[in-house]
């Protein structure tokens, strides 16, 4: 972490107001965690307990409109977070583009063959690939792109 300079010591300055005790809030695991925007980010966590065997860490409670601020899962031993879309706060519900979710798993076929079965659509059935891992990617419901990955077995 870099440092920088300290704060200047203020004097006499007014303490903040004590605010609600948030809840402990869970680790967050891996390096880069997804942040994804669902319509129905409830649904999504639910769904992604069927399909990648996911674990709800912490689920905001919805708002006046019924919509989930922050919810946090893991799957395969990674976070993957997610809200409903804010659009007041400059946050729309748009369609993922342009990227898509790995797991690097240990069976590329049992991982997908989960997906499909929970409802997801193939996008590019299990194969063996030319650079030496066996690779698959499914479509969920909520439009995100995710790839399954792993070494070829011998």
């Amino acid at each position: 972490m870099a440092k920088g300079p300290k704060p200047a010591k203020v004097e006499n300055a007014a303490k903040p107001a004590k605010a609600e005790k948030a809840p402990k809030l869970p680790k967050i695991k891996g390096g880069a965690v997804p942040y994804l925007t669902a319509d129905g980010a409830v649904k999504a966590s639910e769904f992604y307990e069927k399909a990648f065997a996911a674990k709800i860490a912490l689920v905001q409670p919805p708002d006046e409109k019924g919509r989930t601020m922050h919810a946090h899962l893991y799957i395969n031993g990674a976070s993957v977070m997610m809200s409903d879309a804010y659009p007041e706060h400059g946050h729309p519900l748009k369609a993922p583009a342009a990227f898509n979710i790995l797991l690097p798993v240990d069976d590329v076929d049992s991982w997908y063959n989960r997906a499909i079965k929970a409802g997801c659509s193939a996008i590019m059935p299990p194969a063996d690939m030319f650079w030496g891992d066996r690779y698959g990617q499914i479509k969920d419901p909520f439009g995100v792109t995710w790839a399954f990955s792993a070494p070829i077995k011998k």
